[in-house]
């Protein structure tokens, strides 16, 4: 039977993560404070006075912004505040609903010199995170397929890259793939898995240097023909998970 051994959230999207020993889901909704805030380019199109989802390339992301791999999070729930970490820019911890620290971020990742500068940070949208799918999901992750893909890799990769909800061990690689259109229950949650997570250049990224160094897509394209790791669901009963739940398919 599988086992949870890994719970992350990332409060800003493509802008640090945070390991977790328990989460509480909520029915229809992403994981709480997953990418509950995206950071905003020139040419976004996301309306912050009318909050509703818009996809990925609207916001400064890791698949064009590689620098932005090295990124850590801490968040404070009830203050609301973020600290975040990295290797070049060193630690800034702000509030991103308020202006004034909005505009104190953005002066301070943008001396990274991405691709995509920073202009501004999205507010929450209601009941859902900034992911990459148009309906709200939470990723989950196998422990076994990552060992797979770094035998192929033929080095170490950290588990950081795919950037996921719930990692889970005790499985035989590949075996999440099993679970497309089944109910998994993990902990007291239920979600339903609907469709593999495809893959783009953020995962080649380290997350402590932010530099691209290992070929993912080469990786799993030509190791196993696809570009997948990890599975999209909804939740579809809420409940809470913490490190060391089982998770087994209903």
């Amino acid at each position: 039977m599988a086992h949870v051994t890994g719970l992350w959230r990332h409060p800003i999207k493509s802008h640090g993560r945070e390991a977790l020993e328990r989460v509480t889901l909520t029915k229809g909704a992403t994981m709480p404070w997953d990418r509950h805030w995206a950071v905003m380019h020139a040419k976004s199109k996301f309306e912050p006075t009318n909050p509703e989802w818009v996809g990925c390339r609207n916001f400064v992301i890791g698949s064009l912004n590689p620098a932005l791999a090295g990124f850590w999070a801490t968040l404070d729930e009830e203050s609301r505040q973020i600290t975040l970490r990295h290797n070049t820019l060193g630690r800034l911890t702000f509030a991103p609903d308020d202006p004034a620290d909005q505009d104190r971020f953005i002066t301070w990742v943008n001396q990274l010199d991405l691709p995509t500068p920073a202009t501004g940070i999205a507010p929450h949208i209601p009941n859902r995170g900034f992911t990459d799918d148009s309906t709200p999901t939470v990723t989950i992750m196998n422990g076994a397929s990552h060992a797979a893909v770094e035998a192929f890799h033929g080095g170490p990769l950290e588990k950081e890259r795919w950037r996921g909800n719930i990692w889970v061990d005790d499985l035989p690689a590949w075996a999440e793939f099993d679970w497309i259109d089944k109910d998994i229950s993990i902990g007291d949650a239920v979600i339903r898995v609907q469709k593999p997570t495809e893959r783009c250049k953020h995962t080649m990224a380290n997350p402590q240097t932010g530099e691209r160094d290992a070929d993912t897509l080469a990786a799993l394209n030509n190791g196993f023909g696809h570009q997948n790791f990890g599975v999209a669901g909804i939740v579809i009963q809420s409940g809470g998970i913490a490190l060391g739940d089982t998770a087994e398919v209903l």
